[in-house]
């Protein structure tokens, strides 16, 4: 569920393979530097800010929390909750092998979704953990893409694309829900129903927007002299449906594990969990950690603390520790079957 930099994956990609273009490449060159060169750095003293400062609130939100009590909240999770949140971690991740399917099928490229799905989920899960997905999740993209003859021009772009229906479903849900349940959340976050319901419009009609933007004719990113055609209104659509799909299903994860007895509705609940993630993406953190959850405490302030801790770190247990373990494994087969069928050939 974290896409950030994308611009600078298709920089890193050009960097791999110079004169390579993921659609086109332009005649020329576009200048460099320029005021995106010099302010820069204003991104990083944000993103900075935003985890410190949600660091410093975690750490008051949960310093009156003992061990004792975070254990029992922890260990209280019942089967069936454990059952319904693995089921929703499978689907959440299903839904982003499509995200892998969908920048494929607009890149008309031909693999097999076997290769697709264990790209996807192993990319996805590692750098979901280990974070720096620039690094993490384009090397084994590339590490798997690249035996099915994709070089790191493709991959970039797969990638580009894959962000675009990350944020896609972000913003269909986020201003629905917002907009749904405009009365609740401002009264767990403090804010207006005015305001609510005023950015949720606004996030339903930049999706809106790009759909007619994409549908009047073939539309283009331009990175220097990368050329990266966007997908039409139909993958567009597809796209959307396929990132409300993960982000409802990575939410209920988070809201089974919820302490029992919880009066929140998932409609208002996902509004909350879209921008803890959104909060977490703008902070680089690895998963968000800190940020995401500083944000949960907050909008569930009327629930037990300690409840909810033990909630946030099983869903981090179940979210990202179980997956990483798995793609681990996966890896580690995949590797000595590659190198078992290059013995034999």
């Amino acid at each position: 569920m974290n896409f950030a930099r994308q611009q600078k994956q298709i920089e890193t990609a050009e960097a791999l393979a110079p004169g390579a273009s993921p659609i086109d490449a332009a005649e020329t060159e576009a200048p460099k530097g320029g005021l995106r060169g010099r302010y820069a750095w204003l991104g990083t003293i944000a993103s900075l800010a935003i985890l410190a400062g949600s660091l410093f609130v975690l750490w008051k939100l949960v310093e009156t929390v003992t061990w004792a009590e975070m254990h029992a909240a922890f260990t209280g999770a019942s089967a069936e909750q454990l059952g319904f949140a693995f089921l929703f971690v499978g689907l959440s991740y299903l839904f982003l092998t499509c995200y892998d399917a969908l920048a494929l099928r607009q890149l008309k490229l031909k693999v097999p979704y076997r290769t697709t799905a264990l790209a996807s989920f192993t990319s996805y899960a590692v750098s979901f953990t280990l974070g720096f997905p620039l690094l993490t999740a384009g090397t084994i993209r590339y590490w798997i893409y690249s035996s099915k003859g994709l070089g790191a021009a493709k991959i970039a772009a797969l990638t580009v694309i894959a962000g675009f229906t990350f944020w896609l479903g972000m913003g269909v849900v986020l201003g629905l829900s917002l907009i749904v349940e405009a009365g609740q959340l401002a009264a767990l976050t403090f804010t207006s129903i005015a305001l609510n319901q005023g950015v949720g419009f606004g996030a339903l009609l930049a999706v809106v927007a790009y759909l007619l933007w994409v549908s009047l004719k073939r539309r283009h990113v331009r990175v220097k002299s990368w050329r990266l055609e966007l997908p039409g209104a139909s993958v567009s659509l597809s796209q959307m449906v396929v990132g409300i799909g993960d982000v409802c299903a990575a939410a209920a994860t988070l809201y089974v594990l919820l302490p029992a007895g919880t009066s929140i509705g998932f409609t208002t609940f996902v509004a909350i969990y879209v921008l803890a993630a959104m909060l977490g993406i703008a902070s680089n953190a690895p998963g968000g950690i800190g940020v995401f959850e500083a944000t949960i405490l907050l909008a569930l302030s009327s629930l037990p603390r300690d409840q909810v801790l033990g909630s946030l770190l099983l869903f981090r247990v179940c979210y990202y520790l179980v997956p990483f373990v798995i793609a681990l494994a996966m890896l580690t087969v995949y590797e000595i079957v590659k190198r078992t069928r290059a013995a034999r050939a």
